[in-house]
């Protein structure tokens, strides 16, 4: 059997909230065995946010980020279990931690304390601006970042205020870049036997991420307005209610899908109209465009023009809600939702890895419990026996 691509890897998690957690989330999809360490009686902060509504004592929002991990309690400002900590670290091959920029420094588990101890180790410090320059010491949340990088400045109406992005885009990239980052400095030990330090920051990851939409402003230093569902260089690109109350996004990519798209509205006659003849004629005339493609989308119900769409090839897709996206029959075609037995939650849902890899299988635990896994690292990895975990640890939290 072929094993995962991070099997035998270990990682000590020091993270919390969402973007560190992602990050050590795909390296445990990966393979890699994701040690995290939480405070004792308390944990990571997302065990303790307002549930869902009748969801009353599971920590659903931790669920979603700490499948595959094992959880150990260990407070770090108590000197005995920071050595415990820092014994771990020795014996890490990633350590990740993403508090104030100073703060693990400050506990004697910073990038110099631990590389004098396991020179062979990926450090990685996520923050929200970086570990060095004039904004390090500010908070950061995602709501935060999506101003600071521009992303609200794009997202809305034209004629209403900035609006954010309705899911946590900023952690999200920060953490994948973050595990991309993580897994290069390992090919990197593999090949040279060094470990070294990842100083990444959600704002320099969200501008990475922006970086492919951004070259009218990096080459003529012109900034976009918000254009709501709209396209900036192409028209139709939108989304349009149909008679059944339902909305589609559809967008005419380039002009050979001009004339199908035509076609199936039943409106020939505009592909000779001379003001829609060409993409860029049709950005300049882009109301009157948007007016006839909307009063023609609202004669039908849905289903009608996605048959059409599909019979032309023309992108398209319904607009779902959550719910609706999940039970997409292509997501379940791929696999991508998984079920998993949690020992408090009972049966729960999560959300896989994105790929499917043909001669490995990602295998998924379910998110540990506040400190499960405590007696069981600290005997794997440091080998201490069940006395000394009694009396230097605890007994792990339930």
């Amino acid at each position: 059997m072929i094993r995962a691509p991070l099997h035998g890897v270990r990682v000590l998690d020091l993270t919390q909230v969402v973007a560190g957690p992602y990050c050590t989330l795909m390296l445990a999809d990966m393979g890699a065995e994701v040690v995290k360490i939480e405070r004792p009686g308390h944990g990571d902060d997302l065990r303790r946010t307002v549930p869902y509504k009748g969801r009353e004592g599971h920590h659903d929002y931790f669920n979603a980020l700490n499948r595959s991990k094992k959880s150990i309690a260990l407070d770090l400002k108590d000197e005995a279990q920071r050595a415990l900590a820092l014994r771990l670290a020795e014996r890490a091959d990633v350590m990740v931690e993403n508090f104030a920029p100073g703060t693990a420094h400050r506990l004697g588990l910073g990038w110099e304390d631990v590389n004098e101890l396991n020179p062979r180790l990926v450090y990685c410090s996520l923050s929200g601006f970086g570990q060095s320059g004039p904004y390090r010491n500010r908070l950061a949340l995602d709501p935060i970042i999506q101003a600071v990088t521009g992303v609200m400045s794009v997202t809305g109406e034209s004629d209403r205020e900035p609006i954010m992005v309705g899911a946590p885009l900023a952690d999200v990239i920060a953490g994948m870049f973050a595990a991309c980052a993580i897994v290069s400095a390992l090919h990197v030990v593999k090949r040279d036997g060094v470990g070294q330090y990842i100083d990444l920051s959600m704002q320099d990851a969200m501008l990475a991420a922006l970086g492919v939409r951004m070259g009218e402003t990096l080459q003529a230093g012109i900034s976009p307005g918000r254009l709501g569902n709209e396209n900036p260089l192409r028209v139709p690109a939108n989304a349009y209610e149909t008679a059944d109350g339902l909305w589609l996004a559809i967008m005419v990519q380039h002009e050979g899908q001009w004339a199908p798209f035509c076609r199936a509205l039943g409106r020939e006659q505009w592909f000779e109209d001379p003001r829609f003849r060409t993409m860029a004629l049709r950005v300049n005339h882009r109301k009157e465009v948007n007016r006839l493609v909307a009063r023609r989308l609202a004669e039908q119900p849905a289903e009608h023009w996605m048959q059409r769409f599909e019979a032309e090839r023309i992108p398209y897709a319904l607009v779902n809600d959550y719910g609706q996206a999940l039970a997409d029959p292509q997501v379940a075609h791929r696999g991508l939702i998984r079920m998993l037995d949690h020992p408090v939650s009972g049966e729960i849902r999560v959300v896989g890895p994105p790929w499917i890899m043909s001669v490995t299988r990602t295998e998924m635990a379910p998110p540990p419990t506040l400190g499960q896994h405590t007696a069981e690292v600290l005997r794997d990895w440091l080998g201490m026996a069940a006395e000394e975990i009694a009396a230097v640890a605890g007994e792990p939290s339930s």
